[in-house]
């Protein structure tokens, strides 16, 4: 995890615009470069380094004597690397995994390249040999990336937007600021003035398909048919695949773990591969929430069944307030179930940052929308709709929860690891028939449950605990956080400013206190740019104008575990 930003095609003062840069500095704790392009004095780069694996040659921008024209930052892991470099008799010149794009762009071009890497990445990728300018972005958006970009042909790019929202430029008009889309590549024609002419931008994977980069993975070929037994087996197999190649670094690894179904069986298969790996400190969990809530007492048991190094986090409602603005800054949002979500994993990182040696986090993200695992979808009207709404959510994910889990851990310095996220399993899991993957017995993500059943991975309780969100569970059922958000923020808002909402915010207008109180705190930090976000995420089938489970009408309280 690292912080990068590039400008081309800049006239104003670079020692001013530079200081945009360190607005991302949290990123990258070890280190920082900026650096110009020779014999483009108007471009340059920006870069803040996380070691994780290369601590040596790891610092960017990277250059490699082979190709002296090619320019390259990038912030991400690339897990088949080594994979690639043997396939295609690379001979590289760093122990980088980072490495491995240049050769690839080399052999096979842009489009190729960008599809070959399995992973999590943004990058920014020059060649002034060619004049030619590409960026990308994985599948999911694991890893963010933003655009700034003129009508003269100026752009600025960065990992965080809030590392553009200072850039000057000499058009009058004002400059818009974008995510680079994930599962794309955009290709700019370099002008000899620094300034740049998009040509083409093109997707190089859609998360539907079997990823071009299967073809280099170790794992043998898995056994075709949709019988559920192989199903099952074919789940695990790319599961604790997508697990295990996750344990490239050089730095602690750990995990949260909430005591839900994902983060356990994630933090389950880390402890039991860690210790296949002979890996040399044992795996660390971190939970957080109050004393009694069903998250502390559920990530308790499973720590103990797994026997990791457990940490709790102690959580309080007024800490939680108190870091809400600090959280939305960092967020670049204003979503109101990703807020509320955000704070806890916030809070949590900021622990492990201070309180341990773990550097690189593993994360349950993205279970949920892969195995339909939101409570609403028991109310999906057909197996066919709750596929639609599967896949809607993966293209989504950038916007919400891969973008919570990135910001919150990247505030204080953490790499974050996602391997429910991988690309072949997520692949295969939305390739199986909709009936499959539909709750069934009254259980969300029956599949997943199912597939590691009597395998005393997790303990039975935990593999069929029902669904309970993160921002949910962190405090007692008698009183949650979401509960007691609305009663601060009751007096934060009063009813006249509710009365006004939409004429004050007309894109997304608020529709409660709460939901007022994040907009003004995000309009404060990042004024006009509401737009970031195009809507609020909600749940479908259901009446609900709220994002917690704990408001749907079927929802049902967990009872509290002594």
């Amino acid at each position: 995890m690292c912080g990068i930003w590039a400008l081309f095609g800049n006239d104003e003062c670079l020692s001013v615009q530079v200081t945009s840069a360190m607005r991302i500095a949290h990123r990258g704790p070890d280190a920082f470069r900026f650096e110009n392009v020779k014999g483009f004095t108007n471009c340059c780069f920006g870069f803040h380094w996380l070691a994780v694996v290369d601590q040596l040659y790891g610092m960017q921008p990277l250059r490699i004597k082979k190709f002296p024209f090619l320019w390259l930052v990038y912030n991400g892991e690339i897990y088949n690397h080594l994979a690639l470099e043997k396939q295609f008799d690379f001979e590289p010149q760093t122990a980088g995994d980072g490495e491995v794009l240049l050769h690839l762009y080399d052999r096979f071009g842009i489009r190729k390249m960008a599809a070959l890497l399995d992973g999590v990445f943004a990058f920014i990728l020059l060649d002034t040999q060619r004049n030619k300018l590409f960026v990308g972005r994985d599948t999911y958006g694991v890893r963010p990336l933003f655009k700034l970009s003129t009508d003269d042909g100026f752009l600025a790019l960065c990992s965080e937007a809030k590392g553009l929202t200072e850039i000057t430029h000499a058009m009058p008009s004002p400059a818009s600021i974008e995510p680079v889309l994930p599962g794309h590549f955009e290709e700019f024609d370099l002008m000899q003035n620094g300034k740049v002419c998009s040509v083409q931008m093109e997707a190089f994977h859609c998360c539907t398909d079997e990823p071009e980069h299967a073809v280099c993975d170790s794992l043998e070929t898995l056994p075709s048919g949709f019988d559920e037994e192989t199903v099952k087996s074919n789940i695990r197999t790319l599961f604790e695949n997508a697990v295990k190649k996750r344990l490239m670094a050089q730095r602690r690894i750990g995990c949260l773990l909430s005591g839900g179904l994902d983060s356990s069986l994630v933090a389950a298969t880390l402890v039991k591969l860690a210790k296949e790996e002979k890996l040399p400190y044992k795996i660390q969990t971190f939970s957080i929430g109050s004393e009694d809530s069903p998250d502390i007492l559920a990530a308790r048991k499973v720590a103990a069944h797994i026997g990791s190094e457990h940490h709790e986090v102690n959580f309080s409602a007024e800490e939680g307030i108190q870091a809400v603005e600090d959280v939305i800054f960092h967020l670049e949002t204003y979503d109101i179930t990703t807020v509320r979500a955000s704070v806890g994993m916030y809070l949590v990182s900021k622990y492990i940052r201070e309180k341990s040696d773990s550097v690189v986090i593993f994360s349950g993200e993205g279970a949920d929308e892969l195995t339909q695992g939101y409570l609403y979808f028991h109310k999906a009207p057909s197996p066919r709709a709750s596929a639609e709404e599967s896949l809607r959510l993966m293209k989504e994910l950038y916007l919400f929860d891969v973008l919570r889990a990135d910001r919150t851990t990247a505030a204080h310095g953490l790499e974050l690891r996602v391997p429910f996220l991988d690309h072949r399993l997520t692949a295969y899991f939305l390739s199986l028939p909709d009936d499959m993957k539909v709750p069934k017995h009254g259980v969300e993500k029956h599949l997943l449950r199912d597939s590691f059943r009597d395998l005393d991975l997790i303990p039975d309780q935990i593999l069929w605990r029902r669904k309970e969100a993160f921002s949910d569970g962190m405090m007692s059922v008698k009183k949650s956080w979401y509960v007691c958000l609305q009663e601060h923020l009751e007096a934060m808002v009063n009813d006249d400013e509710m009365e006004k909402a939409s004429q004050t915010f007309p894109h997304n207008p608020p529709r409660s206190k709460e939901a007022f109180y994040f907009r003004q705190v995000f309009e404060q930090q990042f004024p006009g740019r509401s737009q970031w976000l195009p809507h609020y995420w909600l749940p479908r089938w259901t009446q609900s104008s709220d994002p917690s489970a704990r408001t749907l009408a079927f929802y049902t309280p967990e009872k509290e575990e002594q």
